[in-house]
């Protein structure tokens, strides 16, 4: 499973910097405007798209998508290409593939940090995922598929993101296969305002709010914030079990290739030592049949911990990078928007003093600067006010989109869990019985004087000058069921089932 991890549902058919330099283009994005932008109005914003900027029928506070249609507005692939190009700095080139645009381009890391740059400038009150991080020196090959998954997870989040899917910037970065995408997608975002410039709710967005949407905003805040603390505790665990199913299976395949050694070699045995015997030659057939189905066992467990991997491990990280998300964007706009209407205000409240001591001293009119400085100023004021409803409006919107992917939750979780259960019960129905009830459980070698070399067994009544090969299964019902192979004759099938029964209890627990 290469690249549609995020293509279905489980069980169904330098970040630093980056972040630091979006938060400063934020915040320098919700700066009062400058005396050459007044308050913006409806009329004067540019409608780069408008199919999509019309009044929307109902309460346009309220989304509509479920999981189902998030998932089905496209998949994109991040494959990595082999090779590093550059001739002196050598970079990662990554292949990103949409089903939507039904398009394939090349895309570099930076070109990644551009569009990641260029959603946060023009979306400043969505949730915008963040990038994996950069590693200038020493990427090994697990850093750098580690964030070819991240790269993965963050196209496939936009992508799916209701406002993003529609953006020019998302189309570009998908489908423009030029050779400079960094300045086409930094041209497309020139005169072009962010989301408040152009949405014509905007001025309207306190309208559509609820009464107690601050009380509402904290309560989901710290839903959201549990909910990821604990779906994080579990990540680390699914990851953990993934991660020994894989150790796993390669000492199962070690364990296999050592008892394949052992039955091949072709060391010759003294005469003396075998005592004409056949028990050496037995025993070597009978490790060489065991390292087959150890083989198959190390097969078994490193299918099941890739695709753990895939299905729940990396899902679960797709989950936690949307609500790392919207942490994210809790913070920005509580230390964004939020900070700075408040300073708004408090600047207006001592203007509005300045302007009563004023008339009180009976001061001479002021000049038409002043008056226009004024009029700038309260125009900036109302803006920064406008901005902040605008800001909670967007994340009640976003709330919404974060319990519509809740659901995919139940779908990781109970991938994970069909998983372990068709796990176990592969290895306990073909595997050997020495794993679980119902496979082989061990093979016993007895020689020609009735007694069981291999395990130690009780005597077993064998004709003398015989030898046969024991093997022990255990049924569904938990019953010992012999199998006898002799390479003689003469052994009596009552004992051979007693000495079965001892050999499962006495060498390996059986209960």
């Amino acid at each position: 499973m290469t690249g549609g991890v995020m293509d279905r549902l489980p069980g169904e058919a330098g970040a630093a910097p980056v972040a630091a330099a979006a938060e400063a283009e934020v915040d320098e994005e919700a700066d009062p405007p400058a005396a050459d932008s007044p308050t913006p109005q409806v009329s004067q914003r540019r409608d780069p798209h408008p199919s999509r900027m019309q009044m929307p029928q109902g309460n346009p506070l309220l989304l509509s998508c479920t999981l189902q249609e998030l998932l089905a507005r496209d998949t994109v692939q991040v494959e990595l290409i082999p090779g590093k190009k550059g001739l002196f700095l050598k970079h990662v080139e990554y292949e990103v593939s949409s089903q939507r645009f039904k398009s394939s381009v090349y895309r570099r890391y930076n070109d990644f940090v551009v569009f990641h740059e260029m959603l946060l400038q023009k979306f400043p009150y969505r949730m915008v995922p963040a990038l994996p991080p950069k590693r200038v020196l020493g990427a090994d090959r697990e850093f750098i598929e580690a964030r070819r998954r991240a790269l993965r997870r963050f196209i496939n989040l936009v992508a799916r993101h209701p406002p993003f899917s529609e953006d020019v910037a998302l189309r570009l970065f998908l489908s423009f296969s030029g050779p400079d995408v960094q300045n086409k997608l930094k041209e497309s975002a020139q005169c072009v305002g962010d989301e408040f410039m152009n949405c014509k709710l905007a001025p309207r967005a306190k309208d559509f709010l609820p009464a107690d949407i601050q009380t509402q905003f904290a309560v989901s805040r710290e839903l959201i914030r549990n909910i990821y603390n604990s779906f994080h505790k579990l990540r680390d665990r699914a990851e953990r079990i993934a991660s020994r199913a894989i150790d796993n299976a390669a000492d199962l395949l070690i364990f296999g290739k050592e008892l394949s050694a052992l039955g091949s070699d072709t060391t010759p045995l003294p005469s003396w030592a075998s005592l004409n015997s056949s028990t050496w030659g037995s025993l070597k057939q009978a490790l060489k049949g065991l390292s087959v189905e150890f083989a198959l066992l190390a097969d078994k467990a490193a299918q099941q911990g890739k695709q753990e991997e895939n299905d729940v491990v990396e899902k679960l990280n797709l989950f936690l990078d949307l609500l790392q998300s919207y942490k994210d964007l809790c913070e920005r706009h509580e230390k964004g928007v939020l900070h700075k209407h408040q300073r708004a205000l408090h600047k207006y409240s001592l203007m509005k003093r300045q302007m009563l001591s004023a008339a009180v001293q009976s001061r001479e009119p002021e000049s038409v600067e002043q008056l226009e400085s004024r009029i700038v100023e309260e125009n900036a004021i109302q803006t920064m006010e406008l901005r902040s409803y605008f800001s909670l409006y967007c994340l009640h919107q976003e709330t919404q989109l974060v319990h519509a992917y809740l659901p995919l939750t139940s779908h990781i979780l109970g991938a994970f869990v069909n998983s372990q259960i068709q796990g176990h019960k592969e290895v306990g129905l073909p595997a050997p019985a020495w794993a679980l009830p119902g496979s082989l459980a061990l093979a016993g070698l007895v020689n020609c004087q009735g007694r069981a070399t291999s395990w130690g067994a009780q005597d077993l009544e064998t004709s003398p000058g015989h030898s046969c090969c024991l093997t022990c299964t255990l049924n569904s019902s938990g019953r010992v069921v012999p199998l006898i192979h002799g390479v003689g004759g003469g052994v009596q099938r009552e004992t051979m089932k007693e000495a079965a029964f001892l050999l499962s209890w006495r060498n390996f627990g059986v209960r």
